[in-house]
């Protein structure tokens, strides 16, 4: 939904809620929005709305509009555009539409059931889109925020982006760090398997003609045992049936250790007998399982003659997870302190338009300030800036009141007269407007600059008698910065007739902390 709010001008404040379709403004009574202001046509703008997206169309009226200062015929506008008439300026807002569900409540008080409708407001959700985009756009905002906003009732603001931050930067390591380091292990564990596998075909090359003549007293292990057989933990070299043969201290047991048990299970099965086991057995321990074969004359082809076990405890397995794990920690420590200080760039960028408008509200109150603003960039808080504007301006309205009757507001007369004295003794071109912005005073350096003749003009809207439009626009655009700022000097380059030229403008504010006269100087840049 689109609106237009009257910033500036002798409508400042009211608003024009603009429907879907064609929308025309103008001073005459069957426009949709009647503007009643003099220099406005019958029928001035048109301003079609579909959707999201409005349309700007001057209807050839006879002063023209402006749109960011530039005369246009056809435009389409955006919200924070600023729309010039004769006599009124207006801003573009857009405003998100909310769906209004009516639900039957048992009668409440006046006070509870204004809180629960608000809070219900609060809470409506919007039928998801058709669009692919808006899809996982709807389903975030409407499944998983209402999950961290719980959080937020039981959780400061503060401490609960601190949590989420703290969980991307581990969830962020996790998913990067890890696969490399869980690569790194592997190949470890493949050289330690290689050297596994060269340990039991050795001792098949060496035994298997003793095992098969059953000479046990030859069998040669010697090379997995002492300092030589580095990383072997444990071996056992049996036959197809389990018996041990080596090492010596196992001579004639049973194998009963769950690897040696599970390879020989394995080897068991025929189609098994040409393969090589390696497992990861956990705690730095690999296993490594072979069956060795030799040639039986009376079947005429190769049986297992026995099988041979291996766990490897290397300790460069035992490094390896010791340096991953200190990587892990390396990365998580460095990544925290580089999130605690974007943590504080976002904190401190969060609350800043918070404290501004905390102070600004205060110098409102005060009376040295007219209204909210804000040079910081924060689209999402324009809403709130705008409602506690509207409040102000009804708080002063009640402040104004006495007895039931609102005060009349300062004249401009005495102020003007102080404007215009300054210019008798002053140098340069110099205008003078009133708080209506309309032309009371203008010397003949101004006339020969501007093109406006004080005989003519005195009196009347400098929407309507410059021929520039879009130098009346800026005057008053800086007029309005001055008066909102309690008369600050306002400054703004501009080409004149062909000359570079710097505006220069200052409000005079009157006790009631309105502006009553605008002197504005042209000075050469």
């Amino acid at each position: 939904m689109f609106k237009l709010v009257a910033v500036g001008g002798k409508l400042r404040g009211k608003e024009f809620v603009l429907a879907d379709g064609e929308n025309t403004l103008g001073r005459a009574s069957d426009c949709d929005h009647q503007v009643a202001v003099d220099g406005i046509s019958k029928k001035h703008l048109r301003i079609t709305v579909n959707n999201e997206t409005a349309f700007a169309e001057d209807l050839g009226s006879s002063n023209g509009t402006l749109v960011n200062g530039k005369i246009i015929k056809k435009v389409t506008l955006k919200d924070g555009d600023k729309i010039a008439l004769p006599n009124v300026i207006l801003q573009v807002v857009f405003v998100l539409e909310k769906k209004v569900i009516i639900k039957k409540k048992v009668a409440r008080s006046g006070d509870d059931d204004d809180d629960e409708d608000s809070y219900d407001e609060l809470k409506q959700v919007e039928p998801m889109p058709e669009n692919l985009l808006g899809k996982p756009i709807w389903i975030f905002k409407y499944k998983l925020m209402p999950v961290v906003y719980g959080f937020n009732e039981r959780y400061e603001w503060a401490a609960l982006v601190g949590i989420l931050l703290f969980i991307f930067i581990a969830i962020n390591i996790t998913l990067t760090i890890l696969p490399v380091l869980r690569d790194s292990k592997k190949l470890l564990v493949k050289e330690i398997a290689l050297r596994g596998k060269q340990y039991a075909a050795e001792v098949d090359h060496l035994n298997s003609t003793h095992l098969r003549e059953k000479n046990l007293d030859h069998i040669r292990t010697d090379f997995l045992e002492g300092e030589d057989a580095e990383g072997v933990q444990s071996y056992k070299l049996y036959d197809i049936e389990g018996r041990v043969f080596r090492p010596m201290s196992s001579l004639n047991t049973i194998v009963n250790d769950p690897f040696s048990v599970d390879a020989l299970k394995f080897y068991k099965t025929e189609s098994n007998q040409d393969k090589e086991v390696i497992q990861d057995l956990g705690g730095n321990q690999i296993g490594i399982a072979r069956a060795i074969k030799a040639h039986d004359k009376q079947l005429g082809r190769d049986v297992v003659v026995a099988v041979i076990t291996i766990i490897f405890s290397p300790s460069s397995l035992s490094r390896e997870a010791s340096n991953n794990s200190k990587a892990y920690l390396e990365s998580l420590i460095t990544a925290g302190m580089v999130a605690i200080f974007f943590f504080g760039i976002l904190y401190y960028m969060t609350i800043r338009p918070l404290d501004e408008i905390r102070f600004q509200i205060e110098a409102v109150l005060r009376g040295r300030q007219k209204e909210l603003t804000s040079q910081t960039l924060f689209k999402e808080i324009h809403p709130l800036r705008n409602t506690i504007n509207s409040i102000l301006t009804r708080i002063k309205e009640l402040q104004n009141t006495d007895g039931g009757e609102v005060q009349s507001m300062e004249e401009d007369g005495p102020y003007l007269r102080t404007l215009k004295e300054f210019m008798e003794g002053a140098q340069g071109p110099i205008l003078i407007l009133n708080s209506e912005k309309v032309i009371q005073n203008i010397n003949l350096e101004a006339e020969d600059l501007i093109g406006i003749r004080a005989n003519a003009s005195t009196g009347q809207s400098l929407l309507d008698t410059a021929r520039d439009q879009g130098f009346a626009a800026t005057i008053i655009d800086l007029c309005d910065k001055s008066a909102s700022n309690e008369g600050c000097h306002q400054k703004e380059s501009y080409q004149i007739g062909g000359k570079d030229m710097v505006i220069n403008i200052v409000a005079l504010v009157g006790k009631d902390k309105f502006a009553k006269g605008f002197y504005i100087t042209f000075v050469k840049s």
